[in-house]
């Protein structure tokens, strides 16, 4: 991901909070195999384990889940069969995943108020939030090892209680929060069987906030007042981001010439 610095955001507790604010991580590997395609990425919710959550440096772990049945995870399979790596086993190349804010939109030239009307040198964009995170890649993906039983049955009780409580608000609303323990456990251990667990030591993260921070104040405002004017969700969240986004890189200017 192009991380021009006016864009850019390196505040890593601010990008944990975007990984756990949206948890949907495009998970990419790169595996050489005869059977599969070297690239393959797959959609899967993560959960972040951080130890200090006051730390300023502290990247974290991704924990999540893959079906058996999916390519991806037999490309992982395969892997590790064929140069007999037991179980868990650790991936040689770092894995990639990408977190994206679900609110993006098309910037229509119309919306500039200072370059358009004076020099008419504008072109359309996106505005657009994503995190990258690199990573070592750990895989328990033997069905008959003791601590890929464990890690699965850990992982998805803590996955569950994210959704239900983070996620849904289940506990604080009133509502029951949903535990792996009311299903019924012979479900339950079939269902493991049909998945793998994959943990991410992640080693590399950041984050791109592109919202209109190059643009000058006034084109920004248009910006901002062209997407309030759509009066959608979308338009509405995105306008409250690139306000935000304005804010804080003319809060930065103002630090430097200070």
């Amino acid at each position: 991901m192009y991380l021009r610095a006016v864009h850019a955001e390196q505040n890593i507790p601010a990008l944990r909070a975007f990984i756990k604010a949206h948890p949907l991580g495009t998970f990419t590997t790169a595996i050489e195999s005869p059977q599969f395609p070297f690239l393959q990425s797959s959609h899967i919710p993560f959960f972040l384990d951080v130890k200090d959550e006051q730390s300023e440096t502290e990247f974290g772990i991704l924990r999540g889940h893959m079906a058996r049945a999916n390519p991806q995870a037999k490309a992982l399979i395969d892997h590790f069969t064929s140069t007999s790596s037991p179980s868990p086993a650790t991936l040689s190349r770092d894995v990639l995943i990408l977190f994206n804010e679900p609110n993006h939109h098309y910037v229509s030239p119309a919306f500039y108020r200072e370059t358009k009307p004076t020099t008419g040198k504008t072109v359309p964009t996106w505005n657009y939030a994503a995190v990258q995170a690199y990573g070592k890649l750990k895989v328990y993906y033997d069905a008959k090892v003791q601590s890929t039983d464990d890690y699965l049955t850990n992982h998805v009780s803590e996955l569950s209680q994210f959704g239900e409580v983070e996620v849904m608000g289940h506990g604080k609303d009133g509502m029951r929060v949903w535990e792996v323990d009311d299903a019924p456990k012979p479900y339950i251990e079939v269902m493991k069987k049909a998945i793998i667990g994959i943990e991410i030591e992640i080693t590399d993260l950041g984050g791109k906030w592109k919202m209109s921070q190059e643009s000058t104040a006034g084109d920004r405002q248009g910006v901002i007042d062209g997407f309030r004017s759509l009066g959608t969700d979308v338009g509405l969240k995105v306008a409250e981001m690139v306000e935000e986004s304005g804010a804080k890189k003319d809060a930065a200017s103002t630090e430097k010439t200070s």
